[in-house]
């Protein structure tokens, strides 16, 4: 944690599942300070007494700030004295933000080009924002505000030298038994003894736990350069696999599992990177980054040359990444501190 030593970092939509994750990572470091920003009072209450509970010898470390992204002269309230932000705040809930457009454009489109303005205004020197594989070939409301967002990002990226702020990008899938997910619902209706639901059994999503997604934040604030977008080649299962391994942790009838149909906005799968992307991306081991095209806005000179190679390699979807069996999502999902809670309650 060399990096982060004596540090301020400051987290957008802190509350959060991810908000969370890094303070489980971080607050037991030599990191300086953690500020958690949001706008709901009553989370931040709730944060703040269970990190002085579990954490006492270094609770005080977290700093908490009432904000909204939204507006920008409560987030430069919170940036004096920043050195990174993760910037984690956002509408995320697919059919919230078909039914609430505007609202997804004010917290993820409005909302960053405030935080990156706040940021760059500071001297903030890195700058990591989070967004979704639905912003790839979006279909619904909340991925083209997060592709909107991410076009933000790298424009905003080009607008400052990254010697200054460094602004760079994540995209990824479903964390699993993050807030509002879908795991958490399956064991609560099992626990009820109703048949677990599920949209369409053929659907296929990206999965990854919440420390994965913090992995990918710090692969991208140290590794990636400014205007980057950066993605964890993640497994990917189908909603019936996800759906049969959580009924055999649970003790759930796998036989009774319901089909209610495929919700506003959603797609049979998601993409990771698109075609166009992929014409472009570097291939990073687990990570692969794809660069912002510096180019200008003079076309004139394209007319007579274009770019004269591209890579193999082709749109990286959750149909054609590794897709796991019922066994290998059931021990991905048992591995995770939420999973292993609520199985120890089962035991008592």
């Amino acid at each position: 944690m060399s990096l982060f030593t004596n540090k301020t970092l400051l987290i957008t939509g802190g509350t959060g599942s991810f908000g969370n994750a890094v303070l489980n990572r971080f607050l037991k470091t030599d990191i300086g300070e953690i500020r958690i920003f949001s706008r709901d009072e009553k989370k931040q209450d709730d944060m703040r007494h269970e990190f002085q509970a579990k954490m006492p010898e270094v609770a005080d470390k977290i700093k908490f700030y009432i904000g909204d992204v939204r507006d920008i002269a409560s987030v430069r309230n919170a940036m004096h004295g920043v050195d990174y932000i993760f910037h984690a705040a956002a509408l995320k809930q697919v059919p919230s933000c078909e039914f609430f457009p505007i609202e997804a454009v004010k917290t993820n489109v409005l909302g960053t080009e405030n935080v990156l303005t706040a940021a760059i205004e500071a001297g903030v020197k890195n700058v990591v924002c989070l967004s979704t594989d639905k912003a790839a070939y979006p279909v619904n409301a909340m991925g083209t505000s997060k592709a909107m967002m991410e076009k933000v990002i790298v424009a905003k990226s080009r607008t400052v030298s990254p010697e200054k702020t460094k602004i760079c990008c994540t995209r990824y899938g479903n964390v699993m038994c993050s807030r509002g997910s879908v795991i958490p619902l399956w064991i609560d209706q099992i626990r009820a003894g109703k048949p677990i639901t599920i949209t369409d059994g053929s659907m296929t999503r990206f999965i990854m736990s919440l420390d994965e997604a913090v992995d990918l934040v710090l692969f991208a604030f140290e590794h990636g350069e400014s205007g980057d977008i950066l993605v964890q080649k993640a497994p990917a299962c189908t909603i019936q696999t996800q759906a049969e391994a959580v009924c055999e942790l649970f003790g759930g009838d796998k036989t009774a599992i319901k089909v209610i149909g495929i919700r506003h906005g959603e797609k049979m799968y998601e993409t990771l990177l698109t075609n166009e992307e992929c014409a472009n991306a570097i291939d990073m081991g687990n990570f692969y980054r794809v660069p912002c095209d510096k180019r200008g806005l003079n076309y004139d000179k394209y007319f007579n040359q274009g770019d004269a190679e591209r890579n193999t390699l082709t749109e990286f979807n959750s149909n054609n990444t590794d897709l796991l069996s019922v066994e290998e999502t059931k021990a991905k999902i048992a591995s995770l501190k939420y999973i292993q809670d609520e199985l120890a309650k089962e035991s008592k």
